[in-house]
């Protein structure tokens, strides 16, 4: 037994000099999950999951992850991937009544479809292959077409009017995307719990795919140790953004509906997940009730705030915090079980009404012109109500501005006329001197890449209304590149306006470093909205003449060999010898039957027709032989007037 226990000790040393190779840093992995619930003024409710998966700096590049997703941190290794942020959205966010100056909407107000956007750690000649086979990678992951995007007419590398200057950045966006459980079910299968147990546990699939507006989303970035010999840490952010609309039966219409978590998902929290550093529900109330309570102790007078004249919760708060338009309840979903599951509603008392902070300046696409030659693309900027009290404001030579970035991306089949554009302030036409301060262009190529359009203005404060025009003339693809549904239209991108002088944020009194959704809020997030997404109706052929002429072609030229082939290899001669033959035979045996028939009958015998087999098969080789020669003869004669001469 001894010498047994001798022999292992050297096995047992090894096994611990690897893991102390294999996890070189004293950092652990960590994972947190949160709900944030809010109610909107249009009688909707925001949820929004949020779940963070962190994997410390490590030494070792095949290292083994107990919480964190080894195809993420295969694909960070791979391909070299900086930072990287991949989406899928149906629906699209209104800036109006969900907001459009708060972290939640500059982060997770995406385009319709697939957004992916990733920088890249590698040489700048390496680029483009590390962004194809990230592109192939991603839609074996989550079962999607994003591998579309791997051709250089479906992406771009913008430079600074996305918001992440760098070089090497490619951005790729694909609208027509349909968004199904075929998605969602690999992005959950990247949690530790899955949908099985957690927050997560509510995300029923009907309950999500019913809403107005639903966007999943995946942020993943590197963070440097500092430390030589170790590698870069690995953030993944994953967050699903879903707006529902309860099911109420009150007939006010001022009155905002009541809810509970059973309600809106059609389940309840049973219990955090078990590898979950922090599961947390947060309640946000927005507008007049986070003015009236911005004066209250919130550590004396908890009590009191969750059920008072203006609405009620089902549950008692953990704790509550203040800013300075709104107000959040705390609730800690730890306690709960299968006994005690956690199905928190609000009930409403009294009727409500707020409005939701919005960006400087709300933006709207459309397109312009008639026929499918040529037509023109316009951005329309409105002022919002909210646009004097918001900050960031920039005053240049004692001119107050306001700083708009536009991003876009055209089709090569759109060939954009860029001397064309014009831009109108107050519905005066403006030079580009006065402002247009800085402009980018990448012209497209046909067939070979797509063209890319980023300016900045530069408008006054007291800005009422600002449009942007440009004239495109449309292309035509070949008939191989037609999609099946090309009678559709071609969808052009959103177009991406953002505002480098105002951030959005939400910072709290009190500070909570566990957890990683208030520090994402109160980090500064560039203020940015998307605009709708263009259809474009293109010069399409008749998809149905190619099979007409195919039809027709084989059928004459069956007809024409079939006849021919006929003539050639039938033997009329034995034919006529053997219908007679049949004819005789046949005849012998039905004149033998009549006869017998007729004395059975006492009837006279009829004598034979003189419609015999012999003179019907004569008869018909005659007109068979007609058939032949017409067929063949026309034929004959299409051939000779269908050739080219």
């Amino acid at each position: 037994m001894a010498s047994l226990i001798r022999s292992w000790i050297p096995l047992l040393i090894l096994q611990s000099f690897l893991v102390a190779i294999a996890f070189g840093s004293k950092e652990a992995e960590e994972f947190s999950e949160a709900l944030l619930l809010k109610p909107l003024p249009d009688r909707k409710v925001l949820a929004h999951f949020h779940f963070e998966n962190r994997a410390p700096p490590s030494n070792s590049h095949g290292r083994h992850h107990h919480l964190f997703p080894k195809a993420i941190s295969q694909l960070v290794q791979k391909f070299r991937v900086k930072e990287m942020e991949l989406s899928f959205t149906q629906g699209r966010w209104n800036h109006e009544h969900w907001g459009g100056f708060d972290p939640l909407s500059s982060m997770n107000a995406k385009p319709v479809g697939v957004e992916l956007w990733a920088v890249f750690d590698v040489p700048q000649s390496q680029v483009d292959t590390s962004w194809k086979n990230l592109t192939h990678a991603l839609s074996g992951l989550f079962c999607a077409s994003i591998n579309f995007l791997e051709s250089s007419t479906s992406y771009a590398a913008p430079t600074w009017g996305f918001g992440t200057n760098s070089d090497k950045l490619r951005y790729g966006s694909l609208p027509r995307e349909a968004v199904c459980t075929e998605n969602l079910t690999p992005w959950l299968k990247l949690l530790p719990c899955r949908d099985k147990d957690g927050i997560s546990a509510l995300m029923n699939r009907p309950s999500v795919y019913r809403g107005f507006y639903h966007s999943q989303r995946l942020h993943l970035s590197t963070v440097e140790s500092g430390q030589e010999g170790l590698g870069s840490g690995i953030v993944l952010e994953q967050t699903l953004t879903v707006v529902l609309q309860p099911e109420t039966t009150s007939v006010e219409t001022n009155m905002q509906p009541s809810w509970s978590l059973s309600s809106l998902f059609g389940r309840k929290v049973v219990g955090s997940c078990v590898l979950a550093k922090s599961s947390n529900v947060y309640l946000q109330l927005e507008g007049r009730l986070g003015h009236e309570s911005k004066n209250v102790d919130t550590e004396i007078e908890a009590h009191k705030l969750w059920k008072n004249a203006d609405f009620d919760l089902s549950l008692k708060p953990d704790r509550v915090l203040r800013e300075s338009s709104s107000l959040l309840f705390i609730f800690d979903i730890d306690k709960s079980s299968d006994s005690e599951p956690f199905d928190l509603g609000l009930t409403w008392k009294l009727p409500s009404k707020w409005s939701c902070q919005q960006a400087p300046l709300q933006a709207t696409r459309f397109l312009m012109g008639s026929g499918n030659e040529r037509g023109a693309i316009a951005i329309l900027l409105k002022a919002t109500e909210s646009q004097e009290k918001l900050p960031g404001r920039v005053v240049t030579d004692g001119r107050c501005t306001i700083k708009a970035n536009i991003f876009q991306i055209f089709p090569w089949y759109v060939k954009v006329y860029y001397h064309t554009l014009q831009i109108f302030v107050d519905q005066q036409q403006k030079t580009d001197c006065e402002v247009l301060k800085k402009i980018n262009v990448s012209p497209s190529t046909d067939k070979v890449s797509s063209g890319m359009l980023e300016m900045m203005l530069e408008l006054p404060c007291e800005v009422k209304s600002a449009a942007i025009s440009i004239e495109y003339d449309k292309g035509f693809l070949h008939i191989d590149e037609y999609p099946p549904d090309a009678n559709q239209g071609f969808d052009i991108p959103s177009a991406l306006i953002s505002f480098p002088s105002h951030h959005a944020s939400l910072d709290f009194q009190e500070e909570l470093s566990k957890s990683p959704l208030l520090s994402s809020f109160k980090e500064k997030s560039l203020v940015r909205s998307y605009t709708e997404v263009l259809l474009v109706p293109l010069t399409t052929p008749d998809f149905s003449m190619p099979y007409n002429v195919i039809t027709i072609t084989c059928t004459i030229f069956a007809l024409y060999f079939g006849s021919l082939l006929n003539v050639l290899r039938r033997r009329i001669g034995e034919e006529e010898r053997f219908l007679k033959s049949q004819g005789k035979k046949t005849f012998g045996l039905k004149q033998l039957l009549s006869r017998l028939t007729a004395k059975i009958r006492g009837r006279p015998i009829e004598p034979p027709s003189s419609d015999s087999p012999a003179a019907q098969s004569s008869f018909l080789s005659s007109k068979l032989i007609f058939k032949i020669i017409l067929v063949a003869g026309a034929a004959a004669a299409w051939q000779y007037f269908s050739t080219d001469n």
